[in-house]
């Protein structure tokens, strides 16, 4: 998990993607990786998914490639088998966190109260994804809340709402590893083969930084 910290503490952008056609999934990760970001999270909310994750990571190996909407724990299971450098859920589930803890694969469980920010924490979750971000308080949410947690060494992921224009100041927050965003690789510009506008979005969003 230090080494998944490290590595989204210096890219600092997660592009979450929703894709439908497994075919998308290697011109798209190219798409990030010729523009600077060398991250994204595919989530589980389609069929297409896993096959995605499996060839991106078999194609651009260099991208690192997270699984997001882990819901349950076969779907840890086929994230990680799929190759998934990690995996991220919506919500807090033990069964889910201590699923992926026996498979040794790095997780981001979601938060968005204090009781589920420690109930994580008192599973070993040091990273943290606040979500909805923006719908659950906005920054302002999230500095009272880490006025509480600060102390544990939490690293949070905000995820939800957050787009170029607001990027930053999330980012100011020290606890912020990196911001998850789905604004950059929008489901129809993935359908339709929009790689240019996927670089523009990307070098915007990274300049935003």
């Amino acid at each position: 998990m230090n080494t998944l910290l490290e590595k989204l503490s210096a890219i600092r952008l997660v592009p979450v993607v929703v894709i439908n056609d497994a075919e998308k999934a290697v011109p798209l990760a190219r798409a990030l990786m010729d523009n600077g970001c060398g991250c994204m999270e595919i989530t589980f909310r389609t069929a297409a998914a896993a096959e995605a994750i499996a060839r991106i990571s078999r194609e651009v190996p260099d991208m690192l490639v997270g699984a997001g909407t882990l819901l349950t724990p076969e779907q840890v299971e086929q994230a990680r088998h799929a190759g998934a450098s990690f995996g991220v859920a919506p919500g807090f589930d033990p069964l889910v966190v201590k699923a992926a803890s026996a498979l040794g694969f790095p997780f981001v469980p979601g938060v968005s109260t204090a009781s589920e920010m420690s109930q994580a924490l008192s599973l070993g979750c040091l990273f943290q994804k606040f979500f909805p971000a923006e719908a659950a308080g906005g920054v302002k949410m999230l500095k009272s809340l880490l006025g509480a947690f600060r102390h544990t060494g939490v690293r949070i992921m905000p995820t939800g709402g957050i787009h170029a224009g607001n990027i930053g100041s999330w980012l100011e927050i020290p606890e912020v590893a990196a911001c998850g965003g789905s604004w950059i690789c929008e489901p129809s510009l993935i359908q339709s083969s929009e790689w240019e506008e996927i670089g523009r979005r990307t070098r915007e969003a990274l300049r935003a930084l």
